[in-house]
């Protein structure tokens, strides 16, 4: 899968790096007159391809109050044609409502945490410099990764540890972390990164090049913003307000966001589906009409070049799809995944 528009691929504001970009702005097509969603807007890599492509609007959407006031400058350079919302993209619905948008062209996703987040010490997401064990997306936004360290009970740790994080260690991670807590509160970044590879390096060796807390650090992180849970309400939300035709591309990371957005689609697809029609059974008997048919089979990967040029695109997996006629599922009907 090639880009339409082959134009460089460059930085966004803050030094983050779109990852596959060429291929999203393929996926979406963007084109004169249309209106994009960009649900992660994080630097801005993905608006601003999608604004220089064609003369089209984009409404960003953020949760990170970091990334809504480094958004004003590129509000201003495309004044009328970028607006930035504060806010999750679960709730894209809503908020787009409220600026009296009722659908929308096109949606992309850039899911986990940004390259911004990661440099900030003082935002706690990384083990590799210390500061706050915070991990919160939005500013007061719930516990923090030192309040569910510090609090949680061993077993519910050892559970969160594993189902988020798929860390084969996690009971043994999870008695470390409550033996050390029992000393001394847990604060820091590097003092909880220290735990865990100690508890690790008990065990079985880790994948080379892998450090020992990554997993458990994804695991705090993920369960602190809720990003399975927000996914799941995300991609609800773009079956309502995309508009026939419209497009949807989702960059993943890791192996939980890939598998209930593929789940998602495959669901709205009518891949369960038996009979004629290809309609999926229900448990009330409804006949559902698929809502998304794909716009290519399986995962599109990036290419040798762009692993080199940015490490952290090598696990990054895009999943698209085009928005069908039909009327969007109802709310109560859950995708499989894994939400908390």
């Amino acid at each position: 899968m090639t880009g339409r528009h082959p134009l460089p691929m460059t930085a966004a504001a803050g030094g983050h790096t779109p990852v596959m970009l060429r291929e999203v702005a393929a996926a979406l097509a963007p084109r004169d007159g249309a209106i994009y969603v960009d649900g992660t807007l994080g630097g801005g890599g993905y608006a601003t391809r999608l604004l220089d492509t064609a003369a089209c609007r984009v409404v960003g959407i953020d949760r990170d109050p970091v990334a809504v006031k480094r958004a004003a400058a590129l509000v201003r350079r495309y004044a009328g044609r970028l607006s930035v919302i504060a806010g999750r993209y679960g709730d894209m619905d809503r908020l787009l409502d409220a600026q009296g948008i009722e659908t929308v062209d096109g949606v992309v996703l850039d899911l986990g945490v940004s390259s911004m987040q990661i440099d900030d010490p003082e935002r706690g997401f990384s083990f590799r410099a210390d500061g706050p064990l915070d991990m919160r997306m939005e500013a007061q936004g719930g516990p923090s990764a030192a309040d569910v360290v510090n609090e949680m009970p061993e077993k519910d740790l050892a559970g969160l540890i594993h189902r988020y994080g798929e860390e084969r260690r996690a009971r043994a991670v999870a008695r470390a972390i409550v033996a050390a807590r029992a000393q001394s509160r847990i604060e820091r970044t590097l003092q909880l990164g220290d735990i865990v590879r100690k508890a690790v390096a008990h065990g079985a060796k880790g994948r080379a090049g892998i450090d020992p807390a990554t997993r458990t650090f994804q695991a705090l992180r993920i369960y602190v913003n809720d990003e399975l849970g927000e996914l799941q309400r995300g991609l609800r939300a773009i079956e309502r307000v995309l508009a026939p035709g419209g497009r949807l591309a989702v960059v993943a990371f890791h192996s939980l966001e890939d598998r209930i957005v593929k789940t998602f689609l495959r669901e709205r697809g009518g891949a369960r589906a038996r009979g004629p029609r290809h309609l999926p059974d229900t448990a009330d008997g409804a006949r559902r009409e698929p809502t998304f048919e794909l716009l290519f089979k399986g995962v599109c990967r990036p290419g040798r070049a762009e692993c080199e040029a940015n490490p952290r695109a090598r696990s990054a997996r895009l999943r698209a799809a085009r928005r069908t006629a039909a009327q969007a599922w109802p709310a109560d009907h859950t995708p499989a995944g894994g939400a908390r």
